[in-house]
């Protein structure tokens, strides 16, 4: 048989399995064997198979030696095991000098304008659903109050394990580091750094160092009037994941929202139809201060005692799930809630569209005059995750310079929990590289 055969009995066979079979479920027998024949450079071949058949016929062969084993793709849903990498790296480290990324594409918030902008010009009011229209979503109410309630729990848990758990932190950068003693790895970005030659200068730390303290503006109506840069202060400040609950359905007396019966109109850009603007009542500025201060991490380690050693792992093993319920609970309701960040620095605003206060200091911000360059926020803006270094040995020498490609990072919070004795999730194993034995600084050296 001529080269030119076998190639075109091969590729017949190919349109014969596609069209009737699924490819991935055919096999053929060890009989099948490829050859390799001395081929000139002068010349072109194609390459062919060596068959001991001649024909075959709907999955069947009539020839000896020869198998085709054919199945249909099965019914229904297949579940995949979730596979985790052995080691992780950690996000990258995003450079001031430029904005964010946006987190949907740009491509695709172009073309929704596009529709919106069309549906307007044709006098079509745009489409919304609950909580696009301002209404409440009935599902995401049980599971607003979760995350108030573990966001409290969160709270009352770090400020009992900092009693026990050493934290420190840099006084000049926001370096974070949870052991007996600072780290020695010089990466201090703060001012003055290079008089240290880069080293840390270490302090005592706090809840606000593990759990760093993203606040939005409370508002009783998000469709309502923007926050103006004059007004601001007539505004109070709340954590953002607190202020997310309230718009979810948390109702705090403290802190109330407007909840509507009727849905919000809105043509293009412009809300033709709010409701009527309501007096917004203020009853935080004559509540009393320790009730608002459960959800709130200002001096929360004063608050708490100190707890007995034999609670501590369960203390650690219930602020761990306390820890896991708030980032699931916020990445859950922010699917349906509008939450904006900043392009350019840490301003988080929990609404349909950002405030006009004009307080952005970073790249480039006196040709903005100020303003936030608002895009929608991802859970890392809302709920930050602060990596740490992660420590083996929390009484043992302290971290090297030379040796800070084979440690791992974890979360604060995680950091805390584990050397607190809290299980360590699976998913932060890889991170944490737990399966890279540390050397010496001499041995290090001789590795290339």
């Amino acid at each position: 048989m001529s080269y030119r055969n076998i190639e075109q009995t091969y590729m017949g066979l190919l349109l014969l399995s596609s069209a009737l079979w699924d490819p991935s479920h055919i096999c053929v027998s060890p009989s099948l064997e490829f050859i390799w024949p001395h081929l000139s450079a002068s010349k072109s071949y194609s390459l062919g198979l060596k068959f001991n058949c001649q024909q075959f016929c709907k999955g069947r062969s009539t020839l000896p030696g020869v198998l085709v084993c054919a199945s249909r793709r099965p019914k229904g849903t297949i579940w995949r095991r979730k596979t985790l990498q052995q080691n992780e790296d950690l996000p990258p480290i995003l450079p001031k000098n430029k904005k964010k990324p946006y987190p949907i594409p740009f491509k695709e918030i172009k073309q929704a304008g596009r529709e919106d902008r069309k549906l307007a010009h044709m006098g079509i009011e745009k489409p919304l659903e609950p909580p696009k229209n301002g209404l409440l979503v009935p599902d995401l109410i049980p599971v607003a109050y979760e995350v108030f309630g573990a966001w409290k729990l969160l709270i009352k848990g770090l400020a009992q394990l900092l009693h026990v758990i050493p934290v420190h932190g840099c006084s000049e950068c926001t370096e974070v580091h949870v052991a007996q003693t600072g780290h020695h790895i010089r990466d201090c970005s703060g001012t003055n750094g290079r008089q240290r030659r880069s080293s840390h200068a270490w302090v005592k730390g706090s809840v606000n160092d593990i759990l760093v303290p993203i606040e939005s503006y409370h508002l009783f109506d998000p469709f309502g009037r923007r926050i103006k840069h004059d007004t601001r202060f007539e505004y109070d400040r709340i954590p953002a994941v607190v202020e997310l609950c309230v718009q979810a359905g948390v109702d705090i007396p403290e802190y109330p929202s407007r909840r509507r019966t009727n849905p919000i109109r809105i043509l293009g850009r412009r809300v033709i139809d709010r409701g009527g603007n309501l007096e917004e009542p203020k009853p935080w500025r004559f509540a009393d201060p320790s009730s608002l201060n459960d959800f709130d991490t200002y001096r929360a380690s004063e608050r708490f005692p100190l707890p007995s050693l034999s609670d501590l792992p369960k203390i650690a093993q219930e602020t761990m799930s306390a820890y896991e319920t708030v980032k699931k609970g916020v990445k859950k309701l922010m699917r349906k809630y509008t939450v904006k960040a900043c392009g350019y620095c840490t301003e988080v605003h929990v609404g349909p569209w950002g405030h006009n206060a004009k307080l952005c200091g970073a790249f480039k911000h006196q040709w903005r005059d100020g303003k936030h360059g608002w895009q929608d926020a991802t859970v890392d803006e809302v709920f930050p995750p602060n990596y740490v270094w992660h420590v083996r040995d929390p009484r043992g020498p302290p971290l090297a310079s030379a040796l800070r490609r084979y440690y791992g990072k974890a979360p604060a919070v995680v950091e805390v929990c584990m050397q607190a004795g809290a299980q360590i999730p699976e998913d932060y194993k890889p991170m944490m590289r737990l399966d890279i034995i540390i050397p010496d600084t001499e041995e290090a050296r001789m590795i290339a």
